[in-house]
C-alpha cells in the first residue's frame, strides 16, 4: 500500500506536532509517523513550558494531536525502517512494510537516554533519578540531592544542583581533577568515589549502594544520560551529523538538513534542548518545509508554462515546410557588419538565417532554439550554404554554457502574454564576456498595414524602454546604440512599406 503525501513527519513528540500543525495551517497533505515513545514519557509533569508549567506531557501530546487533526493531519503508529532519495519523492518504508512517499520528511524522532550501567536507576528514572535541574529542579529544591557523575561536563551539572541545595552528595569515581574538587568542596558539596552498586526506591526517596558497602540516601539523584539519536532508517542520505554528543543531525535555522527535501527538528538536532525549543524548531522546520513547497509549485508552474510555450513554437514550425526566408535580417547585418568577428551566440535562432550570415562572416556562431524541427532545418541551411554552425535545442542563453564576444536577440518576441522576454534578455547578457557584446534587435512597432492590433499581439517597446526594464549595472555595462531604424518592407497587397526595428548595442565592460 503506498500513499502520496506533501510532507511526511517521523515522530509525534513536540517537535513533530509542532512541524504538523503548521504544515496543516498551510493546508499540506501531512502525515504524522510516530511510534509513541517520546522521551519525556517519563515524567509526571512538565516544567519551564511557559503557559503549561505542570502540564503532564501527554495531555500536552494529546492536546497537540486533536489541534493538528483539526487542520487535516493525519496519524499513523509505526517506526520507519527506511528513508530512500526516489528523485522528486522520499519514500518512506515503515516497519509493517506500508509505504509512503512524499515531497518532504521532517526527522524529529528525537533522542533516548542511555543511562549509566548501574542497577536500579532505569526503574527509577523520571521518579528519583532526573536529568534536568530546569525541569525539576523546584520541586527539590532544599532537600538531600545527590549527583551521578557521568563525564567531566558532569561538573556544571553539580553546580546547577548546589544552586538548589545546601545537602549535595556527588557520585563519582575520580572523573574531577583538583581544580574542580576544589570547586565542590568550596560549596560545602560531599565527594564519594566509591562506584555503585545499584539504587533501589525507599519511602519516596532513593537508597544508593556503593563497592564500599556503605548507603547513602537522598531525595533525588541527578545523572546525565547519554543520548543515543536512533536514525538508521536514514542512513543511505548520507545527512550530515555534528561532533556533539548523541551525533545529531546539522540542520540550519529553517530545520534544513544536507538533503534537499528532509528537514528535522527537536532533540534529533539539538539533544539537549527542552520542550519550548523543540516545539520552536518544529514550527520552523514545518514552516520550512511549506516554504521549499511553494517555491516548487512555483517552478513546477513555470517550467509547465514553459513547456506549453515552447510546444507551441514546435507545433508552428513543423505547420510549416519552411517559416522564414533563411536570409539575415537587414538591420542586424548592418549593425554587427561593424564589429570583430569571435564568438556568437544567437538566441532563438530559429531556422537559422542570421546564426548562418554570422558563421559566412567569420563568427564562430552557436544558435540555440527551443524547436527542434527549426533546428534541424538550420542545420541543413548552414549544410548547404558550407558553413559550421553549432545548433542546439534549448530555451534561451541560460541552457548554453560559456561566454560570448557577441549574444544576439533578434525579433524575440511571443503571442504569449507571459513571455518572458525581459529575463530571457537578461539570461542573454549574462553570456556576454568581458569586453563583447549584448546586440537586441526587436520590433518597435506594428507595422503600418496593421490597421488593429490584436489584443495578445507581442508588446513592442522602444530601445529606451526596454533599456530601462533590463536595469543593467552601469558599472559592467555601456549602451553603444539605442535607437528605432527605420527598414523598408513590402506591405501584403504588394505596396512599398517600412518596419521600425529597435536597436539596443551594449558593451560589457566589466
Amino acid at each position: 500500500m503506498e500513499n502520496d503525501w506533501d510532507a511526511v513527519i517521523i515522530g509525534g513528540g513536540a517537535a513533530g506536532l509542532s512541524a504538523a500543525q503548521m504544515l496543516g495551517r498551510s493546508l499540506r497533505r501531512t502525515l504524522v509517523i510516530d511510534g509513541g515513545m517520546p522521551r519525556n514519557r517519563f515524567a509526571a509533569r512538565m516544567h519551564g513550558v511557559l503557559g503549561q508549567d505542570g502540564t503532564p506531557p501527554t495531555d500536552l501530546l494529546a492536546t497537540g494531536r486533536a489541534e493538528a487533526r483539526a487542520y487535516g493531519v493525519e496519524f499513523a503508529t509505526g517506526t520507519v525502517t527506511d528513508l530512500a532519495d526516489a528523485g522528486d519523492r522520499l519514500r518512506v518504508t515503515r516497519e509493517d512494510g506500508s509505504i509512503d512517499t512524499a515531497r518532504a520528511v521532517v526527522i524529529a524522532t528525537g533522542i533516548r537516554d542511555e543511562l549509566p550501567d548501574v542497577p536500579g536507576l532505569q526503574e527509577e528514572w523520571g521518579r528519583t533519578v532526573l536529568h534536568c535541574p530546569y525541569c525539576h529542579g523546584w520541586e527539590m529544591a532544599g532537600r538531600r540531592l545527590g549527583v551521578l557523575a557521568t563525564s567531566t561536563a558532569s561538573l556544571h551539572q553539580v553546580e546547577l544542583v548546589r544552586q538548589l541545595s545546601d545537602d549535595v552528595t556527588v557520585f563519582t569515581t575520580g572523573r574531577f581533577d583538583d581544580s574542580a574538587t576544589g570547586r565542590l568542596t568550596a560549596r560545602g558539596i560531599r565527594i564519594v568515589t566509591d562506584p555503585l552498586l545499584g539504587v533501589h526506591a525507599r519511602d519516596g526517596a532513593l537508597a544508593i549502594r556503593t563497592d564500599s558497602g556503605d548507603e547513602h540516601v537522598v531525595d533525588a539523584l541527578f545523572t546525565g544520560g547519554a543520548p543515543v539519536l536512533d536514525v538508521d532508517f536514514a542512513a543511505g542520505l548520507r545527512l550530515a551529523r555534528g561532533d556533539e554528543p548523541g551525533a545529531p543531525l546539522i540542520a540550519d535555522q529553517r530545520g534544513a538538513t544536507t538533503h534537499p527535501r528532509v528537514f528535522a527538528a527537536g532533540n534529533a538536532t539539538a539533544p539537549f534542548g527542552n520542550v519550548p525549543l523543540s516545539m520552536g524548531s518544529g514550527s520552523m522546520a514545518g514552516a520550512g518545509v511549506n516554504a521549499m513547497l511553494v517555491t516548487e509549485d512555483f517552478d513546477r508552474a513555470v517550467a509547465d508554462r514553459t513547456a506549453v510555450r515552447n510546444a507551441g513554437w514546435e507545433e508552428r514550425y513543423a505547420a510549416e515546410d519552411r517559416f522564414w526566408s533563411g536570409r539575415v535580417n537587414a538591420t542586424t547585418a548592418a549593425v554587427v557588419a561593424g564589429l570583430e568577428p569571435g564568438r556568437a551566440l544567437d538566441v532563438g535562432s530559429g531556422e537559422g538565417g542570421d546564426a548562418v550570415w554570422l558563421a559566412e562572416h567569420g563568427w564562430r556562431t552557436t544558435g540555440v532554439d527551443v524547436s527542434a524541427t527549426a533546428v534541424r532545418r538550420a542545420t541543413s541551411l548552414a549544410g548547404s550554404r558550407g558553413v559550421a554552425v553549432d545548433f542546439r535545442v534549448g530555451d534561451g542563453a541560460a541552457s548554453v554554457p560559456g561566454e560570448f564576444d557577441l549574444v544576439l536577440a533578434c525579433f524575440l518576441h511571443s503571442w504569449e502574454p507571459d513571455f518572458p522576454r525581459i529575463r530571457m534578455l537578461r539570461d542573454a547578457g549574462e553570456r556576454v564576456a568581458p569586453g563583447g557584446r549584448l546586440l537586441v534587435v526587436s520590433h518597435a512597432a506594428p507595422p503600418p498595414w496593421a490597421r488593429e492590433v490584436p489584443e495578445h499581439a507581442p508588446i513592442m517597446r522602444t530601445p529606451d524602454e526596454e533599456l530601462a526594464l533590463l536595469d543593467l549595472d552601469a558599472a559592467r555595462w555601456t549602451v553603444e546604440l539605442a535607437e528605432v531604424r527605420r527598414r523598408e518592407a513590402t506591405a501584403p497587397d504588394g505596396t512599398p512599406a517600412h518596419l521600425d526595428d529597435g536597436v539596443l548595442l551594449l558593451r560589457r565592460i566589466g
